[in-house]
């Protein structure tokens, strides 16, 4: 919804005032210099003009083993400050469907758009990020691969985390986490009752996904941020260090799970509106 300023307020900077000038010659100078008012018919009271609420768009990309109702403590919070928003459904049948899904969901917007990826998405913001309507990446606990990468290229120098360990894949090679593992590993710091729901309504990831590799990284070119999970079980946090480093991003560190989003909403949502509003 638009918001209104008053024109007053749209220039501070106030040319050297005559002498024995008042509050409301002040007022009245400014206005003139704006083009509002004359100073010799100014009204009492300056009537509003309308300013446009922002244009940016943030679209967010789920990882693997959840969906999009993993950004739902943010979303409300990235609403409140006016932004559009956009919770991506990846089907996880593959990394060019998921890349296909994140561009879908840029296309559709009309402004520029601040695209946010955790863990898995992280792959695929990398790929769609290279759309001229992105102005901004944002990896939460996230892949950032280099071209030419795949995710089970990235972290091989370090331990496999314990929840990397609990995998568990059907007869199809698609990958889940046991509702254990869910709770013990992916989100430890959130409840129970929201780990159960996660684990009963997670959204399987096709195993071959892992090693398909992207063709650009648009952190290259855009500004990034990563925010580090420090207590992670499913990706080391050594890496996400690593990855934060060589892209440049601007880094924040949190004392979360694999879930920042669901334990420290606020938290994410300052980093993802600093980066909105760049």
């Amino acid at each position: 919804m638009p918001t209104l300023a008053s024109a007053a307020t749209l220039d501070t900077t106030v040319a050297a005032a005559p002498a024995g000038y008042t509050a409301t010659d002040d007022n009245r100078i400014q206005l003139e210099k704006i083009g509002a008012v004359s100073v010799k018919a100014a009204p009492a009271e300056v009537t509003p003009q309308i300013v446009e609420a922002p244009t940016t768009a943030i679209v967010l990309v789920h990882g693997a083993f959840v969906d999009g109702s993993e950004w739902n403590k943010v979303v409300p919070l990235l609403q409140a400050q006016g932004f559009k928003v956009v919770a991506v459904q990846n089907p996880l049948t593959s990394l060019a469907a998921d890349v296909a899904a994140t561009k879908r969901a840029i296309a559709e917007q009309t402004g520029r758009v601040v695209l946010v990826g955790h863990s898995w998405g992280g792959m695929a913001i990398t790929q769609a990020g290279a759309s001229d309507k992105v102005s901004a990446l944002v990896y939460v606990a996230a892949f950032a691969p280099s071209e030419g990468q795949a995710a089970n290229d990235l972290g091989k120098e370090f331990e496999p985390p314990a929840g990397m360990k609990r995998l568990r894949s059907d007869d199809t090679g698609y990958l889940s986490l046991p509702p254990e593992a869910m709770a013990d590993d992916f989100a430890p710091d959130v409840p129970k009752a929201e780990t159960n729901l996660m684990a009963v309504s997670q959204v399987p990831i096709d195993s071959k996904g892992f090693d398909e590799k992207v063709s650009v990284a648009a952190w290259r070119t855009k500004p990034s941020y990563f925010i580090v999970a420090a207590n992670d079980r499913m990706m080391a946090s050594d890496l996400q260090l690593s990855m934060a480093k060589k892209i440049g991003a601007k880094t924040t560190i949190l004392k979360t799970s694999h879930a920042p989003m669901l334990s420290q909403p606020q938290q994410v949502a300052d980093v993802i509106l600093e980066a909105a509003r760049r």
